[in-house]
């Protein structure tokens, strides 16, 4: 499931970009190419249907990201690593050297 929502939040993002790239800034943008202003028709629509993606891509991306961080397992669930293994279960691998006793 992570990888589906991270999928998605990939997905989302890039398209994010390309919307507001694609937007007009202060003086221009894809709306300055097309027309005059206002004065081609469908315009305005043009600037209001990237306005409103921008919203919807954004609160998207927000909404997959939490969704891929709630779907990560937790420590209680995972399985433990063999790192965790050996830790909780050491086991006594270190020979003495052999010693001699004084008589």
């Amino acid at each position: 499931m992570y990888i589906f929502f991270t999928t998605m939040t990939i997905i989302c993002a890039a398209l994010l970009i390309i919307v507001v790239l694609i937007q007009k800034g202060k003086g221009g943008g894809l709306t300055s190419g097309l027309g005059q202003g206002n004065q081609m028709m469908g315009v305005k629509k043009t600037t209001d249907f990237l306005e409103k993606a921008t919203w919807v891509l954004a609160s998207a991306l927000v909404v997959f990201c939490l969704l891929a961080s709630f779907s990560l397992s937790t420590p209680e669930t995972a399985e433990p690593t063999d790192v965790q293994q050996q830790t909780e279960h050491p086991q006594n691998n270190s020979a003495t050297a052999p010693v001699k006793n004084p008589e």
